[in-house]
């Protein structure tokens, strides 16, 4: 195939399993990454070279003149694949000079942006009949009171840029119980100069977390899809997935096919929905527009997402495919796991012997494979060095 494939972001699982999905069927896959140090993806054996470029915060004109620069030397354009939000912020940013080079679902410049802010997003999912938690804004006039009657306590704190909010909090909400915590979580917010927004909380334990991942082809029409139940997150109860199961809901199709489509969307995206527990009404919370933490279980499912992308943006386009029926397969990624694990049995959100039940099913390793078993050594490795440097530190 002539088209490579260049995945931005190899320090993570997640830029790993697109290496994988790409390269098993024998797509010549770079990655490109600021370091090597933690970078486990550059050990998978389906990687055929491993870049080290500029870092995309620290000088995003060096890092966009060393992708031109890559591009210029294949002999057909590559096909570029986010790995992280970040990622996806620089190019659509620099979209109108990474089309020239790259191919990229994305044709509309400010799009991912949009979906990915909560703040417009929601303004979106409004636009177009879909429910979405119940919103107040720090700017809207007498938002205090308007919480205390509209909202209530306890309610979250979000940011409407969700990356520049954990690379200063190290977290992705405020959860807040007053008055009083509502104005420090609006006042920590405005001293680091990002915007939040105040929400309700949606009824219901993590279980009631759901995903519509589709793909949409360049008419914005969906052709591969399918749907997921989250068991368990971390950090517990709002965090990223760390224990989630293929779970096929209709009505979760219904809703998030239906909003991708009308705004446009093309390429892969991942709708975040939360069922009251009360109403069982779901809730649209999030889209993530990158490849997600499921990826190796919607591959181990049937949908081999970067792949797909891949064939449709070469030219020769997979046929539709939607799985539409539950496989048994579950994502786990344990390092994590174990944590939250850990804090739901200590909060009395869980027992050991609902964690050690919920087990007995078809594993998607984050990291772990078989048949490619180096990453998963090298991440084991990193983390070892990490520990044994912290003790150091203290001694």
């Amino acid at each position: 195939m002539e088209n490579k494939a260049l995945v931005l972001g190899a320090n993570y699982y997640i830029g790993l399993s697109i290496i994988r999905c790409l390269g098993m069927h024998g797509i010549k896959v770079a990655a490109v990454d600021y370091g090597r140090k933690g970078t486990y993806g550059f050990h998978s054996k389906y990687l055929s070279e491993a870049l080290i470029g500029p870092h995309y915060k620290q000088d995003p004109e060096g890092f966009l003149s060393f992708l031109v620069e890559y591009a210029k030397k294949q002999p057909a354009p590559p096909v570029l694949f986010a790995s992280a939000d970040p990622y996806v912020e620089f190019m659509d940013k620099h979209l109108d000079v990474l089309r020239q080079y790259f191919l990229i679902p994305s044709i509309e410049q400010g799009l991912y942006t949009r979906v990915m802010n909560k703040d417009t997003l929601h303004a979106l999912a409004a636009e177009h009949g879909v429910r979405v938690p119940e919103t107040v804004r720090p700017t809207d006039e007498d938002y205090l009171d308007k919480v205390e009657s509209i909202i209530k306590y306890p309610c979250l704190v979000k940011p409407t840029d969700s990356p520049a909010f954990v690379s200063v909090f190290r977290k992705k909400v405020f959860k807040v119980f007053s008055r009083q915590e509502l104005t420090e979580a609006v006042s920590k917010a405005r001293e680091a100069g990002l915007d939040v927004i105040i929400q309700r909380i949606i009824p219901g334990f993590d279980d009631h977390m759901y995903t519509f991942d589709a793909y949409l082809n360049a008419d914005s029409k969906v052709t591969h899809w399918t749907t997921c139940q989250k068991y368990r997150q971390y950090p517990i109860n709002f965090g990223a997935s760390v224990y989630t199961g293929q779970k096929h809901v209709q009505e979760l199709y219904d809703i998030g096919a239906k909003f991708l489509e009308s705004i446009g969307w093309k390429g892969f995206a991942e709708i975040e929905f939360k069922k009251d527990a009360e109403t069982g009404e779901f809730y649209l919370i999030e889209v993530n527009v990158r490849t997600t933490n499921l990826n190796n279980l919607l591959f181990k499912s049937g949908l081999n997402m970067p792949y797909i992308a891949y064939r449709e943006l070469t030219g020769s386009p997979l046929e539709p495919k939607a799985v539409d029926y539950d496989t048994g397969y579950v994502f786990w990624y344990a390092f994590e796991d174990i944590l939250a694990v850990r804090d739901y049995i200590r909060t009395g959100q869980l027992t050991l012997g609902q964690v050690l039940k919920s087990y007995f099913r078809k594993k998607a390793h984050a990291i772990w494979s078989i048949k490619d078993p180096r990453p998963f050594f090298a991440f084991c490795a990193y983390k070892l060095s990490r520990l044994l440097d912290r003790r150091t530190e203290r001694k």
